[in-house]
């Protein structure tokens, strides 16, 4: 698969976009004042414990305390790992007042951002991703990705996992790993292993609430999570930041070196590979099909609600077969549309109501085949009586729409900052 990634970094932002087959796929978007906490391991502390909602607030030193609930915390917390017995921990489901108390100090990463009004979610399972296998300190597991489909190939892995994993340490192995050698994979183990000892050791040297342990930036994790067999190249329109790739590259990935490339076009990248006009696409409101239907996609901070309509098509046959034609046609670019604006959490979609009890059962096949190719991970419900079907998406980070209307807001507040002579008097920050 032709695939490519390209990205546009300025000293303000970075943008990443995944093109498929010539398509915008995935967009991704950092701004450098607001880089993604996501990954990044603290140190905090409890000042809260919520029985009545079986949660806590962890201090980690951000203006608003961090929210966990009781199904990411896990008992062992003096010794900072699972344990053995991770299943029999977890099945006992023991309340929140009985594992913390206020004032303790917790080892914990960040799950997801703060969205919208809500601060970030923290969890004290502890996951460290690399280039070919994610770890897991204190799990006795291995787990393969999915997307490896070739039962061969999975066991290869295993046993190679199985036989280089330190005791009490599980290893999640990624899609990328796929065909590579035991050499490549014992490098993987013991980079994530240095970085886990690093955590440990600066975790008993400091005080809460303190950052232990950074993810990498958009551009970095662009290389280790979408740099995959399928991709051909990666090209990016920053000299300085192109440095930074190849050393990072030749590093850890030298294998991957010769898809690197530096554009020095005179058009603005994203503009060259028609970029710029696909991503209006992920902000807009109604989306048409070519058969004249269309969609209508409305984020609240709930839920996401996405509503198909037959609008100009009339069809040519019976109008159950028209209802059918219009869904197929709408799943396939509902699945588009989810994994472009990176919507997350719930999300409803109102599919047209039909009556055949097997066109419902083609719509859900239809949907499940047409969200395989994304990454992030989702539960679908099956279409029920009234044409709906319910999902959710692991949401982590903000979705496309409110990144750029975050973005568009503090543009307009800068330009009213240097039309007012840089007076506070005269120009108020727009809440976001």
């Amino acid at each position: 698969m032709n695939n490519e990634i390209i990205i546009n970094a300025n000293p303000e932002e970075t943008r990443v976009a995944l093109l498929e087959l010539g398509q915008l796929a995935e967009l991704h978007i950092e701004r450098k004042k607001d880089i993604s906490m996501v990954g990044n391991v603290y140190k905090g502390k409890v000042v809260k414990v919520l029985p009545g909602m079986q949660s806590a607030f962890v201090d980690i030193g951000l203006e608003k305390a961090t929210f966990l609930h009781v199904a990411d915390v896990y008992s062992n917390f003096d010794d900072h790992v699972f344990g053995e017995d991770i299943e029999e921990t977890l099945n006992l489901h023991l309340p929140i007042e009985d594992l913390l108390q206020e004032g303790q100090e917790v080892l914990v990463q960040v799950a997801k951002d703060p969205i919208g009004t809500k601060g970030a979610r923290v969890t004290s399972y502890i996951t460290i991703p690399g280039r070919y296998l994610v770890l897991m300190p204190g799990v006795e597991h291995i787990g393969i990705s999915r997307r490896i489909a070739d039962e061969t190939e999975r066991a290869r892995l295993k046993d190679i996992v199985s036989s280089l994993k330190p005791q009490n340490i599980g290893f999640i192995v990624r899609t990328a790993s796929e065909g590579c050698t035991e050499d490549e994979i014992k490098k993987d183990i013991d980079f994530l292993m240095l970085l886990w000892e690093n955590i440990q050791n600066k975790k008993d040297k400091v005080s809460a609430p303190r950052l232990l342990y950074s993810d990498l930036d958009l551009a970095f994790r662009s290389v280790r999570d979408l740099l995959g067999h399928e991709v051909i190249k990666l090209t990016i329109d920053s000299e300085d930041e192109y440095k930074r790739l190849v050393e990072f590259v030749n590093t850890y990935f030298p294998k991957l070196i010769y898809k690197i490339e530096h554009y020095d076009g005179p058009e603005p990248i994203f503009e060259a590979y028609g970029i710029e006009l696909e991503i209006p696409k992920a902000l807009g409101r109604r989306v048409w099909l070519k058969s004249g239907g269309y969609i209508v996609i409305d984020q609240t901070e709930a839920l996401t609600a996405i509503d198909v309509n037959t609008g100009k098509y009339v069809g040519k046959a019976t109008l159950e077969d028209t209802l059918l034609k219009t869904n197929l046609e709408a799943v396939r670019e509902i699945a588009y549309q989810i994994r472009l604006r990176n919507l997350g959490g719930i999300i409803i979609l109102d599919f047209i109501d039909m009556e055949k009890e097997e066109n419902r059962n083609k719509l859900f096949t239809a949907f499940q085949e047409a969200m395989s190719k994304d990454r992030a991970k989702s539960t679908i419900l099956q279409v029920s009586e009234l044409g709906l079907i319910q999902m959710t998406r692991k949401r982590v980070r903000e979705s496309v729409l409110r990144n750029y209307t975050s973005a568009q807001k503090d543009r307009q507040y800068e330009k009213k900052w240097k039309d007012n002579d840089n007076s506070p008097s005269q120009c108020r920050r727009p809440a976001l």
